[in-house]
């Protein structure tokens, strides 16, 4: 029988000191810049109830979340993802604050089977925002423009965030009169840009000319914000109007903060239409073949946990962004040791020394006894070594000179020597 005690399941990896180092740097600088804005970290628990996921306005198929039982017997999930426990958190904690109410958090979600730079990763991270109790564009296009922040404070200088509305689809097909099986089949087939397919099913029903034009072309309705005024023609209802309006106020707005260089419109944006009630959201880089952040608008979803809130916000996938900067050949610096401090002749004195140095900044490891402490420090790639001979003298070790130098306690440390 074989052992699986050195093997990690598949989807899941560990993560090495400097990879760690590197991945912990982007969650801050992403968190930090969200703070920055008002959006304050809050922590959900890594596994929930079934219960809370398994509602009409889920943004996660069900069958992809990763359940157990607990000694009742309870179905339980790990969370797939961070919105929906932010949303019950809400919705059952914060009652009576002042709103909007702006979250941020970052952790791991897990999911069976869901795809990171091409590899099948159960286990990953996001960090996001969630703006909660405001419906107005100016919320919208304050998470887009925090996000587009967050992944610049990454060291992502090149990327797209595409905008679309699911209002935009939605009324289009109320005005086809479809049934909701054929609107489902139609979503999937432009999501899928299979334009021979979405032809086939229109030319079997009695829509306008013009509207069943409009569906054909809707998967490549993106670009500039020109791509509006390619359509306002088309006999569009007032839903679909309505949602055409946000978009151009949502742009206008980015457009504001300076950040339209990054933006573009895409009408072909039908993903997760039971879910999201307006903007939809997805940024793009080069190097990665999945989107690095999404999200959009989702106000229903409060509602299934207490009463009905609007909130928008956006997830940034670390693994991802992670991805995108290899790319770009953004190197993971090493992790160091500046000193190595022996003290065996007089340890309180070497304790004392290690403190010191680790005040002012410098990574400090302890020798902890025996012969070979300048083999060691070579080949950890340390660049000197303190020795202690005396309560007040000193010997600095400079391994890439072999020069040693005398001194004090004192001098070493100034005023914290004494």
């Amino acid at each position: 029988m074989n052992s699986w005690k050195t093997h990690t399941p598949e989807g899941v990896l560990d993560v090495l000191e400097n990879a760690c180092a590197f991945k912990r740097r982007i969650e801050e600088n992403i968190l930090n810049t969200f703070k920055a804005s008002g959006y304050f970290e809050v922590q959900t628990p890594t596994f929930e109830f079934y219960d809370v996921f398994d509602n009409d306005n889920g943004a996660v198929d069900q069958s992809a979340m990763l359940k157990f039982f607990d000694r009742q017997g309870r179905i339980l999930t790990l969370r797939p993802d961070l919105t929906t426990p932010i949303a019950r958190m809400y919705a059952t904690k914060f009652g009576g604050v002042p709103l909007p109410k702006r979250i941020s958090y970052a952790g791991s979600a897990f999911r069976d089977g869901d795809a990171v730079a091409g590899a099948i990763q159960k286990e990953f991270t996001q960090a996001g925002i969630e703006l909660i109790g405001n419906s107005s564009a100016a919320a919208d296009a304050e998470v887009i423009a925090t996000t587009i922040r967050a992944l610049l404070a990454c060291g992502l200088d090149e990327f797209q965030i595409d905008i679309g509305q699911a209002e935009f689809f939605k009324g289009i097909m109320a005005q086809t009169g479809l049934d909701e099986e054929t609107i489902e089949r139609i979503r999937k087939l432009i999501d899928q840009k299979s334009f021979v397919a979405i032809g086939e099913i229109a030319d079997g029903y009695k829509i306008d000319k013009d509207l069943k034009e409009l569906i054909l072309e809707l998967p490549n309705l993106f670009g500039d914000i020109d791509v509006i005024e390619k359509i306002k023609s088309k006999p569009l209802g007032e839903r679909a109007r309505a949602a055409l309006d946000n978009l151009i106020e949502v742009y206008g707005i980015l457009k504001d903060y300076g950040f339209e260089e990054y933006v573009s419109i895409d009408l072909g944006m039908v993903q997760g239409l039971s879910y999201y009630t307006g903007v939809i959201v997805k940024g793009f880089t080069y190097g990665v073949g999945f989107p690095v952040c999404g999200g959009g608008r989702y106000d229903n979803l409060i509602g299934e946990f207490g009463e009905p809130t609007p909130a928008t916000g956006i997830a940034i996938g670390i693994e991802r962004v992670i991805s995108a900067l290899s790319h770009k050949k953004i190197a993971q610096e090493p992790l160091v040791v500046d000193t190595l401090v022996c003290g065996e002749v007089a340890r309180g004195t070497a304790f004392k020394i290690a403190e010191g140095l680790r005040g002012s900044g410098l990574c400090v490891e302890m020798w902890l006894g025996g012969e070979g402490a300048e083999d060691y420090a070579k080949s950890r790639g340390i660049g000197g070594i303190v020795r202690v001979v005396d309560d007040e003298t000193i010997d600095i070790v400079n391994l890439q000179a072999g020069e040693v130098t005398r001194t004090s306690i004192f001098d070493l440390l100034g005023g914290d020597g004494r």
